[in-house]
């Protein structure tokens, strides 16, 4: 569903992302994972079109991001760590907006509206304008219009920061319900122990290159994820 290959991002003489290569299968959630300044965001923006690069290529179900850029994003859905709505609409009208975008029937979308808006028990709240909304309020919106055209693909950066532990459960729960039904996740997070247990394959960036990636259980082996995660980090500041 997704493949980076040798994908180089450089903003000036420093390389954000310095030849990364990976690749997630239809089914798999995978966990991106490294400190700030690590490079994840500048990955994660490049396979969403957002941002260009200097080399590699990235595919999204074997279409390329720089050749076909529509066709790949009629497939993902795109979730920032701090989304960025249109305050002066209300929600049901954003949602409505982004549905209009991607092409989603009438009759289809009301009905993922009204499931999703009782799921994170937003549903009172759409009439009220977004700029009513608190952060977390806002997160689930976001979240809802990204699966209002039930991606293929769906692309998070920090997807649980600002959410209440049940919010937090049911994005979980659709990552999974999501991959049971052919969709693919790739998310970053600084959680580590949510990595552990929701994740089929991590990949762990630092200064931009790729230090372990492949199958949690292959990564981990007999340790916890975290102590794989700083025995890695302390390794490259020894390098």
């Amino acid at each position: 569903m997704l493949t980076i290959e040798h994908l180089t991002k450089r903003y000036g003489d420093k390389r954000a992302v310095d030849d990364l290569s990976l690749h997630i299968a239809r089914g798999e959630i995978c966990g991106f994972i490294g400190h700030n300044g690590a490079g994840k965001t500048t990955t994660i923006k490049a396979v969403c079109g957002i941002l260009g690069f200097d080399s590699g290529e990235i595919y999204i179900d074997g279409k390329s991001v720089n050749r076909e850029p529509l066709a790949c994003k009629r497939r993902i859905a795109y979730i920032p760590d701090n989304p960025d709505l249109y305050d002066f609409l209300s929600g049901i009208k954003y949602l409505n907006f982004i549905a209009d975008v991607y092409g989603v029937t009438a009759a289809e979308r009301a009905e993922r509206i009204r499931a999703y808006a009782a799921m994170f028990e937003l549903t009172g709240d759409l009439a009220q304008p977004i700029a009513a909304y608190s952060h977390g309020m806002k997160q689930k919106l976001a979240l809802i219009s990204a699966l209002i055209h039930e991606p293929e693909l769906m692309i998070f950066d920090e997807p649980f920061v600002g959410l209440d532990p049940k919010a937090a459960r049911i994005i979980k729960d659709i990552m999974r319900e999501r991959c049971a039904r052919g969709a693919a996740v790739f998310f970053s997070t600084h959680v580590l122990e949510v990595a552990e247990k929701l994740c089929d394959k991590v990949a762990i960036i630092k200064d931009g290159r790729l230090v372990a990636y492949g199958d949690m259980d292959k990564v981990r082996g007999d340790s916890s994820l975290e102590t794989v995660f700083f025995e890695l980090e302390e390794g490259a500041a020894h390098d």
